[in-house]
């Protein structure tokens, strides 16, 4: 018999619970939609450039909804299940539509056609944007379209509301633990079924381009609850960012779109075929840029990538300004290239006003007229909660150079289901999508994608899987949850220094652990310094129990709120560590020194890391990557040979 009173709950507010939300919702389904902060404050509100579908005008350059598919594996390296990948590329032009519809202000050309840029890992002109602000656009449209459904009655929001656990019972989820972040009021919320829309973990290496409320605690809640971890070790840094005291500010990869160029000062020395042995560092690369001859200039991307030149796949982007930098060509002899916008159109720059005011707001300088100065900035993590899916084969769409095409099953109960029953993941915390390297673009298209596609997947399993409604069950397992999390608040307050004998800053704790993931496990990665990291992380694990509170407050204690992440940001920060030094690879943003090269014999195969209760920390397994519809290929964008570059031999070197 169908469940006659399905219930869901939706945990953050950004696109991807935006959009499940409103499916969910459309179905019938009553939906309870918790965030940490307003919806409209989401971390999507953040994201500028734009986002990918083919359409009309793409099509008249070649391009197509398999050229799609085929860069976003390409761009990954082959580490996602293709599958996924191609449903998403392929709904791709009717999520463009439906955001058109919802009154998203897409830019146009004068014919009334949605503009587009191009954008990293592509030749074709195919993303979609609004200015530099395409993520608020998009955010704002879903969160009318969610009102629409609240003022109906079928969405409850639960805002300044942070997820604490999951309820399983029986093995599947039946719900959450949360508390209200202004009463510190703890309280069971039942669901038939539970989607983890929660984004990344970029707080784990202390400052990012991810908002301060991304620090994968809902995820490692989820881990630590028995929720497998899939590729946690695919951190994304972006190339180019402000560094910043509190945090890095992005500087959007639509600046490369629409004409800017990464340089830095040098001196030609000679004409051979190797870019890298030509130039050698400028003796006064601090001076005014504008002052700076283009002699005197090194565009070292469209040197050493004569066909994509700065729209290269982000992990390539910012290893080549890292090796820049490293080798002594910084600005300043420092750890900062120039990406310069100053030569593009009146017309390109209005497109770009959004990232411009936030350098001149951060920085001073008007990029319209002055070089900016960027460095790379952890982005985006690929990797996250594991996720299934059910394939189906049909036949190939127009375009398709296949005999036969793998999509998802649609309104499938088990896609993006994790190994938890009635446990959903979408979004950036869903490991699926992008494999070992997200392009830019994608994750817009990712995050709603989920929500839409996989949105009555939810609602298939709350109706026709689901027998007995969550709001039937017994309270015990609920409580149990909630006197275990008010033991944890209850443990954390004692601490402090006023009684409980901490000593242990947290602040102080999260600064170590940021700086030494990024010095570790960034943009280059070898055994032994990761190996150092590891026992550094597991040593503060043990710290973290002599942890101490400044506030022992019980009213908007976001002390307590940020400490009780630190726990576990650093069992994520355990988990990252130890699947990166087991992949004995690079592939992608994973990038080993000691092992340079990709080896699809070994290693095409997700890392699936469980928690391990008795030692805290991560056990792995892992699982093969089908290659159904792509096989793997060399991965180069056309570089050109640099054999006498230098290889780097530890981690440190550009980062300090």
């Amino acid at each position: 018999m169908a469940n006659p009173k399905p219930r869901v709950i939706v945990v953050g507010g950004g696109l991807a619970g935006l959009s499940a939300t409103i499916r969910i919702a459309e179905a019938g389904v009553p939906v309870d939609l918790f965030s940490m902060v307003p919806v409209k404050r989401s971390h999507s509100v953040c994201a500028q450039g734009g986002i990918n579908a083919c359409n009309e005008v793409a099509r008249q350059q070649g391009y197509s909804e398999w050229e799609h598919c085929r860069e976003t594996l390409y761009g990954g390296d082959f580490l996602q299940h293709q599958p996924p990948v191609y449903e998403m590329a392929h709904w791709a032009p009717k999520i463009i539509q439906l955001m058109d519809r919802m009154g998203v202000p897409f830019n146009r050309t004068p014919e009334g056609n949605h503009e587009l840029r191009l954008f990293g890992g592509s030749l074709f002109k195919r993303t979609h944007f609004s200015g530099a602000t395409t993520g608020q656009q998009l955010l704002y449209a879903l969160d009318e379209q969610t009102r629409r459904w609240e003022a109906e009655g079928r969405v409850t929001k639960y805002e300044f509301w942070e997820f604490l656990w999951p309820v399983l019972e029986g093995g599947r989820c039946v719900g959450i633990v949360a508390q209200n972040m202004r009463s510190m009021e703890i309280k069971p919320f039942k669901a038939d079924a539970v989607v983890m829309a929660t984004g990344g973990c970029g707080m784990v290496f202390g400052k990012s381009t991810m908002s301060v409320i991304c620090t994968g605690g809902a995820a490692a809640r989820c881990y630590q609850a028995g929720v497998a971890l899939g590729n946690p070790e695919m951190i994304q840094v972006h190339p180019t960012a402000i560094p910043g005291e509190d945090k890095c500010r992005l500087m959007s990869e639509a600046a490369r779109g629409e004409g800017g160029q990464l340089w830095v000062p040098g001196i030609r020395t000679g004409n051979s075929d190797n870019p890298v042995a030509n130039w050698k560092p400028h003796p006064q690369s601090n001076k005014d840029p504008n002052s700076i001859p283009k002699s005197e200039r090194w565009y070292f991307m469209d040197e050493m990538f004569p066909k994509y030149a700065n729209l290269v796949s982000r992990d390539v982007a910012t290893r080549e300004v890292f090796f820049r930098c490293r080798d002594g060509f910084g600005i300043g002899g420092g750890n900062m290239v120039y990406l310069d916008c100053t030569q593009l159109s009146d017309a390109n720059k209005k497109k770009l006003a959004g990232i411009f005011e936030i350098y001149e707001k951060f920085v001073g300088d008007d990029p319209k007229h002055m070089p900016m100065k960027i460095f790379p900035a952890v982005h985006y993590s690929m990797g996250g909660l594991w996720t299934t899916f059910t394939p189906q084969e049909r036949p190939p769409k127009p375009g398709d150079p296949l005999e036969k095409a793998v999509g998802m099953k649609e309104g499938d109960p088990k896609n993006m289901m994790t190994n938890i029953e009635g446990l959903y993941a979408f979004g950036e915390v869903n490991y699926q999508y992008h494999g070992a390297n997200r392009l830019g673009a994608n994750a817009l298209l990712n995050c709603i994608f989920d929500g839409i596609f996989c949105g009555p997947s939810v609602v298939s399993y709350v109706r026709d899987v689901v027998k007995s409604p969550a709001s039937e069950l017994p309270d015990a397992p609920f409580v149990a949850v909630v006197d275990q999390e008010k033991a944890r608040m209850k443990k954390l307050i004692d601490s402090a220094d006023s009684g409980g004998g901490g000593t242990i800053n947290p602040y102080t704790l999260h600064r170590q652990l940021g700086e030494e993931m990024t010095l570790a496990c960034t943009v280059v990665r070898q055994e032994e310094r990761m190996q150092q990291a590891l026992q550094k992380v597991r040593q503060w694990q043990l710290d973290y129990r002599n942890i101490s509170l400044s506030d022992t407050g019980i009213w908007t204690n976001q002390n307590l709120s940020f400490t009780r992440a630190l726990g576990d940001m650093l069992i994520y920060a355990e988990a990252i560590l130890n699947a990166a030094i087991a992949r004995k690879e690079s592939r992608g943003a994973h990038y080993r020194s000691d092992y340079p090269e990709r080896d699809d014999a070994h290693w095409l195969k997700t890392s699936i890391a469980n928690y391990d209760p008795t030692t805290g920390g991560s056990q792995l397994t892992y699982e093969e990557v089908p290659t159904l519809l792509a096989k793997p290929q060399s991965r180069t964008y056309g570089k050109v040979d640099t054999k006498t570059e230098k290889k780097e031999p530890e981690a440190q070197a550009a980062a300090k």
